[in-house]
């Protein structure tokens, strides 16, 4: 780009791409025909391409000109949310704070996680959702200022990631109305003949659901397995079948999905853990979230 490029030429011709026609757009801003038709000829002069070219009674846009029209969008929209953005920022000091949050921990139970920080008055809070592995990555690269997970991070020389545990919960099966009935009757046994919805291998509960189910000698009627805890709860509402989840979200289940609870699932436990990349937690927020003890 030479430098004779002029942002207000760019504004020009953004009007007269969005105008359909010079004379329609010098009477948008209020000049003569003749100015801006010269305040575009400028920019292609500038840009070195010819941007408007003539299409029966009027102008059309030339393939260099479509670029131009799309960058220049993106260039004025920015410009128009400007004032909005700075005075936000000058109105109230956020504190921001950018959470991850695994798929395989249970989302009726985040903001109950969450709860230690949420009083903070200036709270900006930005919740990503995604899988465990991509989670970490993005905590590494310091995108994010703490994950919430099932499961504390796998020991890498590579990632100088810590995990502080945040407690746990007993794991409890529960059933839509449709199903408890035949769910409690002969529980555990019960669950080799209704339909059973479990999280998928990737939740750090699974394997401890297997090994219970070796335990009791129980070979579950399997009809649907889910990465997402949200997802299994769904389903499980809408009467695909029994699931486990933890026994702390009883009420929410109960209030939300209208479910109840088969019987608790001896033994096994559902593990919470929050993930930074300080040995010494720095972030006035995270270090809210951890127990006064870790």
């Amino acid at each position: 780009m030479s430098q004779g490029f002029n942002y207000k030429h760019l504004y020009y011709f953004w009007v007269v791409a969005k105008e359909g026609g010079v004379s329609r757009a010098a009477e948008r801003l209020g000049m003569a025909v003749q100015t801006v038709s010269t305040q575009v000829r400028e920019l292609e002069r500038a840009l070195g391409y010819t941007l408007l070219k003539p299409a029966g009674r009027g102008l059309a846009l030339t393939e260099a000109g479509q670029a131009a029209l799309r960058q220049a969008e993106q260039i004025f929209q920015l410009g128009m949310a400007l004032p909005g953005v700075v005075a936000d920022a000058v109105a109230a000091p956020s504190m921001r704070l950018a959470v991850g949050i695994s798929n395989g921990l249970p989302k009726l139970l985040v903001r109950q996680l969450l709860l230690p920080v949420l009083g903070e008055p200036n709270l900006r809070l930005l919740c990503h959702e995604d899988r465990f592995e991509d989670l970490l990555a993005e905590l590494a690269l310091h995108r994010l200022d703490v994950v919430l997970a099932d499961r504390p991070a796998p020991s890498n020389p590579n990632l100088k990631l810590y995990s502080h545990s945040l407690g746990s919960s007993p794991v409890a099966w529960f059933a839509p109305a449709e199903l408890l009935d035949e769910a409690r009757h002969d529980f555990p046994a019960s669950l080799a003949r209704v339909p059973v919805l479990l999280p998928t291998t990737h939740a750090g509960v699974r394997a401890r659901l297997d090994q219970w189910f070796e335990r009791q000698g129980v070979k579950p009627r399997i009809v649907g397995e889910f990465e997402d805890a949200a997802l299994l709860a769904t389903f499980g509402a809408g009467g695909m079948g029994v699931f486990p989840a933890a026994d702390l979200a009883h009420a929410k289940l109960a209030e939300r999905y209208r479910l109840s609870r088969v019987a608790l699932c001896d033994g096994v436990d559902e593990h919470f853990y929050a993930i930074d990349t300080a040995k010494r937690v720095a972030h006035p927020l995270v270090r809210r979230l951890l127990p006064a003890a870790d």
